[in-house]
């Protein structure tokens, strides 16, 4: 367990440790064999320790000392003609054979399919796995792919790969995990559809300056043993501003856990960092409804943020496609846990027999140790394709990372159909929005549903406690259906002359909540 801290680099003493001594002496004997490689390349096999015992502080005192040199930018130009603009459709049929699959036949409950480059997937990773502490390149070989409607490379050409795609043979076989492009991952549970997107680090998205993009230089990834149900993955991380060691542990199942633990250099002071960073589409539903000329009632692979503080408060926030680009920050300290979620389970919902939207994953983060203070952060971009990731939302800490500094930081990472821990409260099961009784208001129905909205005693003594900043609540009215543990809520928002009102919503009896606590920004 990792606990997010700050402190000085000293980069004599961690030369004089026997273990960033001998990550120096690996370096430097790579950097001398690759003098004659071009700049990615040479950096690349700098760092890669290939037929060496490997040992996970390798890693991390690599990115140590990458830190203290400039960054040498990602290059894709020894890429074949054409590889770079080709059709998502050709590319998606580059395939690796079952000959080049990592581990297939070896019982040992994973297999691993590097993924070549091209489409937007440019830029060269290097993949290695550890195997009896060794460390083994995975080499290119073109043979080892079909290449679809695409014309091979060359044949003397090492083009590296774009990453990985991970598969697991326990019980029901089926493919569990991607990384690709950045440092982008996705991966689900048992019976679901790819969809929501994490970033092991997201640096000033949203801001007027640009958002800086690190990437994965490297993958180590450790044989599995026999039945363990686990798979280690070590990478390395590197990017303008900083650089960084990843170790992922993935454990597939009905819920998959990964486990991930990042140490950061800073090469300049960072004030905008993000951590568990997931991005999903929203494009329409019935709490937010822009207008679409689309045959599907909804469209969106998340519906909102959940979020337990630091205080146990459980909160849930619908998100939105809004008109223009809304910002919100939810301040905290030591989160207890966050995540993107769908709460759409009824395929008759979306009506889409193609992307099957009610099967995309939820993804929940819980940190392990104290993140301190700072705030998660929801950017929502407007969309008018359910072909973007329109929805972001990451921990922002509200410390800045200084030039120099060291920072460790680890989170517990769920792809579920619902988040592992849930509170014993009711939970927003549904969000409505239309035209209000005057010009200006709205009028808003959100349905609550849980055990205890079956027992009649409570329902007759709740309450909704709905407050709006700025503007006015009116017509407030409950529906309780006891039987269906449902209580309907409806009320009208008056925002007056302004444009934005953020409004809150629980549901209490005899001062105590029933309810988590519901919030929507509503934008005129």
């Amino acid at each position: 367990m990792l606990d997010m801290m700050s402190k000085p680099l000293n980069r004599r003493q961690f030369l004089e440790a026997s273990g960033g001594a001998a990550a120096a002496s690996l370096i430097a004997a790579g950097a001398a064999h690759a003098q004659t490689l071009s700049p990615t390349a040479a950096i690349n096999q700098a760092f890669l320790f290939e037929g060496k015992q490997f040992d996970a502080s390798l890693v991390v005192d690599a990115a140590r000392i990458l830190a203290q040199r400039p960054v040498v930018p990602q290059v894709a130009t020894d890429l074949p003609d054409g590889y770079a603009t080709l059709p998502f459709d050709q590319y998606s049929g580059i395939r690796a054979q079952p000959n080049a699959l990592i581990w297939a036949g070896d019982n040992r409950g994973f297999t691993v399919e590097p993924l070549h480059r091209g489409y937007v997937f440019a830029n060269p990773v290097s993949l290695f796995t550890v195997e009896d502490q060794t460390v083994r390149r995975v080499a290119f070989d073109r043979s080892k792919f079909d290449y679809g409607r695409v014309t091979p490379p060359p044949a003397n050409v090492d083009l590296q790969f774009s990453g990985m795609r991970i598969a697991t043979g326990l019980e029901r076989p089926f493919e569990v995990a991607t990384f690709q492009g950045a440092t982008f991952f996705r991966s689900l549970a048992r019976g679901q559809n790819f969809g929501a997107i994490a970033r092991a680090l997201i640096l000033r998205p949203g801001e007027t300056r640009g958002e800086e993009i690190p990437f994965f230089r490297a993958f180590w990834i450790e044989r599995p043993t026999p039945a363990s149900g686990l798979l280690v993955i070590h990478a390395l991380l590197d990017s303008e501003s900083l650089t960084g060691a990843v170790r992922m542990t993935l454990r597939p199942g009905d819920v998959t856990l990964i486990d991930v633990e990042m140490t950061l250099f800073a090469r300049q002071a960072l004030d905008h960092v993000g951590f568990g960073c997931t991005m999903g589409t929203f494009l329409s539903g019935p709490q937010s409804r822009r207008t679409f000329d689309d045959v599907r009632p909804a469209v969106h692979e998340v519906s909102g943020v959940q979020m337990r503080s630091g205080t146990g408060e459980w909160i849930y926030r619908p998100v939105s496609n809004p008109a223009t680009l809304q910002v919100s920050s939810f301040v905290d300290n030591n989160p207890k846990g966050f995540g993107l979620v769908q709460r759409e389970r009824d395929p008759t919902a979306f009506m889409d027999d193609d992307q099957r939207f009610e099967l995309r994953p939820s993804v929940w983060m819980e940190p392990l140790g104290e993140w301190a203070a700072g705030s998660v952060q929801l950017i929502e971009i407007p969309s008018e394709s359910d072909a973007n990731d329109n929805i972001i939302m990451y921990w922002r800490p509200r410390q800045p990372l200084a030039a120099g500094s060291e920072t460790a930081v680890a989170y517990r990472q769920a792809w579920c159909w619902q988040p592992p821990e849930r509170p014993g409260l009711a939970l927003t099961t549904r969000v409505r929005q239309g035209r209000g009784t005057q010009t200006r208001r709205r009028r808003f129905i959100v349905d609550f549903t849980g055990d205890k909205l079956a027992d009649p005693a409570m329902v007759a003594s709740t309450r909704a406690n709905i407050t709006t900043q700025p503007g006015q609540i009116h017509n407030v009215r409950l529906w309780p259906f006891p039987e269906r543990k449902l209580m309907r809520v409806g009320f009208e928002v008056d925002p007056g002359t302004e444009t934005l009102c953020e409004l809150r919503l629980v549901l209490e009896s005899g001062g105590q909540p029933v309810s988590e606590t519901w919030l929507n920004r509503w934008t005129w």
